[in-house]
């Protein structure tokens, strides 16, 4: 039995001998063992043939020189939510005066590991989840949204997640749905879910802003007009995914941007992928992280292009790399 480290501060691939070799004994034997890659960069799964095989990403190198500082969790048992090991993920950007709250929410009976990525935080962000005991993985320089959930993911296929779920730290979405949401692709109904502020519930009189709504549902609209979905909104920042979905979709290739968002569930629907939806009350404080006006307009815009660059790949007309995905 490996006990419980000190804080320690090391590279990808030097976590991931500690890590393996604290959990290794512990996994099952279809499940492998975190490995060294040769070049030094991130830690690769090997010895499994039962693990997903991650599609091929065109931006590995971006990855390296990345930071952990780790406490590392007591072996995995497999005795939870049908032996499937769930990895909440937290993309964090000055997040220490929330993260308390978000992180003593998560159901740890369910929850088996809790990774942060700060994004270059110039507040307290870093040590205060230092202090709660989760993984954190630092970026020395800020890589926008979309890369901090690149990081957030290959992170949580590296580490061994079956579910990987989602959850902005600073808040405004309910940690307490990460077991729901979990449970819903670990019984096999679904291998992406959203948590959706518009399902069942006026999100206005929760705090949203009037102008945000209106523009989620006319983009909303227009999604799934182009995209031939049913979906309530796709602009949530609460998501559960499968580990098979996640090693199957080229996200690296995606914008580093907010557009990351939409581009990756359009990525799971070239897939093929079963994408369903949970009704999310959400909060709007002052705490609370939220783009401007003029990065909302650019989002949208960016969100449109998105749908408009899907309907021209599937058609043939034109072809765009990061919606090059085999279908399940």
């Amino acid at each position: 039995m490996c006990k419980r480290p000190p804080h320690i501060l090391v590279e990808w691939s030097a976590f991931a001998a500690i890590y393996a070799d604290c959990i290794g004994s512990a996994l099952p034997s279809d499940r492998g063992t975190l490995g060294i890659d040769s070049d030094g960069g991130a830690p690769s799964k090997r010895g499994s043939q039962n693990r997903p095989k991650q599609a091929d990403q065109s931006n590995s190198e971006e990855h390296r020189g990345e930071t952990i500082r780790a406490v590392i969790a007591d072996p995995y048992t497999r005795t939870m939510l049908n032996g499937k090991r769930v990895i909440t993920v937290l993309p964090a950007y000055n997040a220490g005066r929330t993260l308390k709250q978000t992180v003593h929410e998560l159901d740890r009976a369910i929850v088996d590991e809790v990774l942060l990525v700060d994004d270059a935080s110039t507040d307290d962000t870093l040590l205060r989840a230092e202090e709660l005991g989760v993984i954190t993985i630092r970026h020395e320089k800020n890589r926008g949204y979309g890369g901090n959930q690149k990081t957030c993911y290959r992170a949580a296929l590296e580490l061994g997640a079956d579910i990987a779920v989602m959850v902005h730290p600073d808040y405004q979405y309910s940690p307490l749905l990460v077991p729901a949401m979990a449970a819903m692709i670990a019984y096999g109904e679904y291998d992406f879910v959203l948590g959706s502020r518009i399902l069942a519930q006026d999100p206005v009189s929760r705090g949203m802003p009037v102008y945000k709504y209106v523009a989620n549902r006319l983009l909303t609209l227009c999604e799934n007009l182009v995209l031939r979905q049913k979906l309530s909104e796709y602009h949530t920042g609460l998501r559960a995914f499968s580990s098979t979905l996640l090693a199957a979709l080229p996200f690296e290739r995606n914008s580093n941007d907010f557009v990351f968002d939409n581009q990756i569930i359009v990525q799971a629907i070239m897939f093929g992928a079963r994408i369903g939806e949970l009704s999310c009350p959400t909060r709007y404080e002052a705490e609370s992280s939220s783009i401007g006006f003029s990065r909302s307009v650019r989002y949208g815009l960016g969100v449109l292009r998105t749908s408009a660059q899907y309907r021209l790949h599937v058609s043939g007309a034109r072809r765009y790399p990061y919606l090059d995905i085999a279908s399940k």
